[in-house]
Parts: C-alpha cells; sequence; structure tokens
C-alpha cells in the first residue's frame, strides 16, 4: 500500500493544469531504532514540555511558535498568522522555468519525491507536461510549500510519473571556500597519476543499488540477536590507518593487491518480497508473549532501484 501523500494540489505549466499528489521516493523506517531507557528500572524515558521559568508541564493547546528577538524578548506567531501567509505555491506547482540537468549543482539536491496525478482526472494534462519535459530533455523548475516553508522543486520524467526533487536556497549552501582554502597545492607527477588511473580501472564497475548493503544495519542485527540469545559480546578491533611514507610504493602495492582480488563487488540476487534482499541478517523471533514493534522478523531495506537522469 502507497504511503499518503505529503502535499496535494495542482502542477501547472503557463494554462495547462492537473491535479496532483505528491509522495516521498525515499523511507528510512525499515532501519533498526532505539528507544532512551532508564539504566536503573528499564522503563522508557518520557519527554515532557515544560515552561523553563516555573519548571511546569505546558498543554500542546497553550504552545505557540516564537521568534527571538533577544535573551528575553520573543515576537508570538499563531498557526492562523501563518496559515495566512498566502502564497501560490502552497496549493500550486507553477512550472517557472526549464534548465538542463548538469547545470544543477548537487549541493542544491535534498531529497526526492515521487508525483502523480490525483484521482481520475488531469491524466492527459499530466502526459503532456511529463512527455514535454522528457522530449525536451530538461527539468522542470517550480516551487511547492511543505511544512509551512516554500522549497524549490526540480521536477522530471521517472516512468509513468515525475520525480521531483528539492533544492536548497542559495543561503543555505556553505562556500566551499572555507573549507578547501587551506589545502596545499600538490604537484602530481605523471607517474603517479597513471599508477591511479590503472587501480581505477581494476575498481572499474557499474552504478547497481541492488549490490549494497548496509553494513552498519547488518552488525546491529547481529548485536541484538546476541544479546537475545545470550551471548557474551566481545569488542572487535579497530581498523588502524597506516602512515604512508612513499606514496609511489603504496600505489604500486595496491595494484598488486587488488590484481589478485575480484574487480567488482558480487552483484546480490533480490527477492521479490518488499524491502527485502539477499544476505540480509534477520532478527530472532520476539519474546514469546510479546507485541512485535515491526514484524515478526526483522530484515535489512533492500537497496531502492536508480533512477536515469532525464
Amino acid at each position: 500500500m502507497a504511503p499518503r501523500a505529503n502535499w496535494k494540489g495542482f502542477l501547472r505549466l503557463s494554462l495547462v493544469t492537473c491535479p496532483v499528489a505528491l509522495y516521498p521516493a525515499t523511507s528510512e523506517s525499515e532501519k533498526v531504532s532505539f528507544n532512551q531507557l532508564n539504566r536503573k528500572t528499564g522503563h522508557r524515558i518520557k519527554y515532557a514540555k515544560v515552561d523553563a521559568d516555573t519548571g511546569e508541564e505546558v498543554d500542546n493547546e497553550d504552545i505557540v511558535k516564537g521568534y527571538k528577538v533577544d535573551t528575553d524578548t520573543f515576537i508570538e506567531v499563531t498557526k492562523e498568522e501563518l496559515e495566512n501567509v498566502a502564497l501560490e505555491s502552497t496549493r500550486t506547482i507553477e512550472i517557472d522555468e526549464f534548465v538542463d540537468r548538469s547545470e544543477i549543482d548537487p549541493r542544491y539536491l535534498i531529497r526526492p519525491y515521487y508525483l502523480r496525478p490525483d484521482g481520475k482526472v488531469g491524466h492527459d494534462a499530466f502526459a503532456v507536461i511529463r512527455e514535454t519535459i522528457r522530449e525536451m530533455n530538461k527539468v522542470a523548475i517550480g516551487r511547492v510549500v511543505l511544512t509551512n516553508r516554500e522549497h524549490i522543486i526540480a521536477l522530471e520524467p521517472l516512468d509513468k510519473g515525475l520525480m521531483g526533487t528539492l533544492l536548497r536556497y542559495p543561503y543555505e549552501v556553505r562556500p566551499a571556500e572555507e573549507y578547501f582554502d587551506d589545502i596545499q597545492d600538490v604537484k602530481v607527477t605523471k607517474d603517479m597519476l597513471d599508477l591511479a588511473k590503472h587501480i581505477v580501472n581494476q575498481k572499474a564497475g557499474h552504478f547497481e543499488p541492488d549490490k549494497f548493503e548496509d553494513q552498519y544495519e547488518t552488525a546491529l542485527i547481529d548485536l541484538i540477536n546476541q544479546k537475545r540469545a545470550g551471548k557474551p559480546i566481545t569488542a572487535k578491533a579497530r581498523p588502524r590507518g597506516e602512515n604512508v611514507v612513499d606514496l609511489m610504493d603504496a600505489l604500486r602495492k595496491s595494484i598488486g593487491r587488488d590484481a589478485t582480488g575480484p574487480t567488482e563487488v558480487p552483484k546480490k540476487t533480490a527477492k521479490k518480497p518488499r524491502k527485502a534482499a539477499a544476505g540480509q541478517k534477520e532478527m530472532l523471533m520476539p519474546i514469546a508473549g510479546k507485541k512485535p514493534a515491526k514484524e515478526a522478523v526483522l530484515k535489512k531495506p533492500a537497496a531502492k532501484p536508480h533512477r536515469k537522469s532525464a
């Protein structure tokens, strides 16, 4: 069953309009999650919203948003006042312009969504907009309001629908110079570059998300299974970094090491059930008499299929 839409409204290209719904394209709900417990009692920790001065708990209906002016001064803004900030993008994604995909700096990308027609009407108009973007090999740029904030959204065809990627505003992207100015200017010799290219060629492959495995998630499930089975937990030795004394020698040794092993990670075959993949670890069955938090058997989420750029 598809998740509930995050947003419903209209997609508009000039005078062509159709009702659409926006859905999250990714999910992290399948990952192992933890609760905070009281070490002495084993009970869950509960957080309460309290008045910072009186220490008394405050009911949700008495909580309003406030903008901090100085240490002790806030400007209160109600929910109704926020809703009265009328933006066209609250109910309509207006396509403002079309750009080349290569022009979008990856630093501006936030997260992807799926956009599809909402209901039985508007499929024709949706198809016209989708196929126009596809034929022009462009990305459509528009605006949408999510979680009371307006976002820039980039739309591109994906199968029978559209994929919308939220974009950051320029003030949200930090200048690279702040971090890169202190990097030394190093002259890389042709010999070093040739050796490094040879290593790259040995490791060359194709982007296949199905063969990705979340090793940390696997280790977490192993840890939980061992603790539930009453097995002792032993700390694993941490890998130690090695100081590179001779860079050329390190490059040559890398070539020799990589030549003896496989040049590609073996592809794992994905199973049909939703969000399950080969090689996944399973949780032990839940303790008798207790309701499982998720499923009787918990597995790691499968990798999502790779999208093609428009």
